[in-house]
């Protein structure tokens, strides 16, 4: 049988920027026959994620992702994105890592045929994180260590402070994609990068306010006030810089907690010290995994109260996001938990959305989702939660609102 004829498009363009949807579609297959599609990327690490899907083609002898249903496979039904969001890494507990933000993550798609395992016809996705004219500027100013991203165009753009999770260095996908829509975007590392401490024994927020301070003065950036994006440990950093400094006018907080955790925080003569763990409360999973969801209890408890973030003192927008199927700690309690307390201080100045199957790690859209891995924190793996249809939807709904939120708050457009 002749395959020549077989072709697989990526429309409307095999280059795009990561969070794009993409059609893929494969013409001159034998009507009515079944056929495979597979993806498979390498992450800068060297790490494989694929996932495949059984389609069968149509009178026409064509599938298409965006209409067609898939039958098997990694995922099944109609899901135009499935071929990205549901890829599995090869070796367990990996999550897909993008250090350089100046190279595409390359996606290679192929269809197979079913009977005989034959590649028909493959075509490479290259997914970037930067527009044409996007500035990339490493920084070492003062002590301030991170990457400032900045849009092209005349400007001034709003400006925000990307802050990313515990485990050190710097992560950059989110941030520069945040640039690429017209937004200046400071990706600050905290520890473990450039000259920064390996292991530190406490977080100053003095650290943080710098940052805060020259993002502020770029010429650049539009005011009065400045945006925050945190996930995870950073989002109690991230709570703490909207209590404590002026000028930050929108806060994300994406399954975080709101008390602090692991490290201790100083500020000035202020010590704010961690929640203490309660280990009797960490479980194994049958897979032999720590379940770690509930080993931090209520930082309301009169015991715990030191360790919360007094937000009550904020002026600023918040955006409080959580998954509900978290397993790294309880994020829908202590993002209700944050509503309230502004809610009970008079203050109506927050959204709260909640993700009934997602697990911990929001990321942009169409990064594989990640069940598993291994916890700065804990020192071992651990189980993250959710399940992957229930996540990409989440990570898709959540991007939309992160940008219709900063838009709405920062610039002269902003609240306070």
């Amino acid at each position: 049988m002749a395959y020549a004829q077989v072709r697989l498009k990526i429309l409307p363009s095999v280059r795009c920027l990561f969070d794009k949807l993409v059609q893929i579609k494969v013409e001159g297959l034998v009507p009515h026959k079944p056929v495979k599609l597979r993806s498979k990327l390498v992450d800068d690490r060297g790490m494989i994620f694929k996932a495949s899907a059984l389609y069968k083609a149509d009178e026409k002898g064509q599938v298409d992702v965006c209409s067609a249903p898939s039958l098997g496979g990694s995922y099944t039904g109609v899901e135009p994105m499935g071929l990205l969001w549901a890829m599995a890494p090869d070796i367990p507990h990996t999550k897909l890592l993008k250090k350089n933000v100046l190279t595409p993550t390359l996606v290679q798609f192929e269809a197979l045929s079913e009977e005989t395992g034959k590649v028909l016809a493959s075509e490479t996705n290259e997914r970037g994180y930067m527009t044409e004219g996007m500035k990339r500027i490493p920084l070492q100013e003062g002590k301030i260590r991170g990457v400032l991203f900045i849009p092209p165009g005349n400007g001034p753009f709003p400006g925000i402070i990307d802050l990313y999770t515990l485990g050190g260095g710097l992560t950059e996908p989110r941030a520069s994609l945040l640039a690429s829509k017209g937004f200046v975007v400071l990706s600050l590392a905290y520890y473990r990068y450039q000259g920064l401490p390996k292991n530190p024994e406490n977080l100053d927020l003095e650290y943080f306010e710098e940052a805060l301070t020259y993002l502020k003065s770029r010429p650049e950036v539009e005011g009065p006030g400045i945006g925050i994006i945190s996930i995870s440990h950073s989002g109690a950093l991230a709570l703490a810089m909207s209590s404590f400094f002026s000028g930050i006018s929108a806060t994300v907080f994406i399954n975080g907690c709101n008390a602090n955790a692991v490290i201790p925080l100083h500020y000035k003569d202020m010590v704010i010290p961690p929640l203490t763990p309660v280990i009797k409360n960490v479980k194994i999973t049958n897979s032999g995994l720590m379940d770690i969801r509930d080993a931090l209890q209520d930082p309301t408890m009169e015991k715990n109260r030191a360790s919360l973030i007094p937000i009550e003192r904020s002026s600023c927008q918040f955006l409080f996001a959580a998954s509900e199927d978290d397993r790294n700690w309880n994020s829908a309690f202590f993002a209700k938990q944050a509503a309230e307390i502004l809610r009970n201080n008079g203050k109506e100045s927050f959204q709260l959305v909640t993700y009934p199957k997602a697990g911990h790690f929001l990321e942009v859209p169409y990064m594989p989702y990640c069940q598993s891995g291994f916890h700065a924190a804990v020192g071992r793996e651990v189980v993250f939660g959710g399940e992957p249809k229930a996540h990409s939807e989440a990570q898709l709904d959540l991007w939309e609102r992160v940008q219709l939120f900063f838009r709405s708050h920062l610039g002269n457009k902003s609240t306070c």
